[in-house]
């Protein structure tokens, strides 16, 4: 059985497109059949169904490819551990076509260093995240997230869950909205 090149591809939102990681792997000899895609997971969260179909695609002598290791891992940690398996399975990884062996000394510095980079690179992003929320909250604009109801809508809804003539499925049905955000205003009251 020959090696084959297996792909990953990730985005933190699923509002982001995927298109360019698509064509990278493309380019680096990836067939699309063999491309495994994660749409709105962070690189910390390790619960990714899409690494896990591609690990579990890649046999002794393939090749795991990703366009850049912040795709793949996030944290040092978990970088770590996927290289760990990778390497305990005797297969590559490729990162955008530079492909890195972590049983070189060499390859494992190179390796670390861009785990640490991506990391880095990481907190970076929550810290000035959280930066502008700060600064947002200070000037007033940090609200959350919006009622679903007015307060007018929340007493008429009460109203009518303690009269006992309407089902909460109806009620929920009447304001459009879910029945838990009726269990959650009737709860508010009591």
């Amino acid at each position: 059985m020959s090696p084959h090149l297996v792909g990953y591809a990730r985005v933190s939102t699923n509002q982001q497109d995927l298109a360019s990681q698509q064509a990278g792997l493309t380019a680096l000899g990836v067939p699309d059949e063999l491309v495994y895609v994660d749409h709105g997971f962070t690189g910390r969260n390790r619960e990714r169904p899409g690494l896990k179909q591609a690990l579990a695609a890649c046999r002794a002598g393939d090749t795991l490819v990703v366009t850049k290791l912040d795709r793949l891992a996030r944290s040092l940690p978990d970088a770590r551990d996927i290289v760990e398996d990778l390497t305990k399975r005797n297969i590559k990884l490729s990162l955008g076509g530079n492909v890195h062996d972590p049983t070189d000394p060499v390859g494992r510095l190179l390796f670390n260093v861009l785990a640490m980079v991506a990391e880095f690179e990481s907190d970076l992003i929550r810290a000035r995240t959280r930066e502008g929320m700060q600064i947002a909250k200070a000037k007033g604009r940090l609200r959350g997230k919006q009622p679903k109801l007015s307060p007018a809508q929340e007493k008429h809804l009460v109203a009518l869950h303690h009269g006992g003539k309407h089902t909460s499925a109806e009620i929920a049905e009447l304001f459009g909205v879910a029945r838990s955000t009726v269990y959650r205003v009737v709860q508010r009251t009591l």
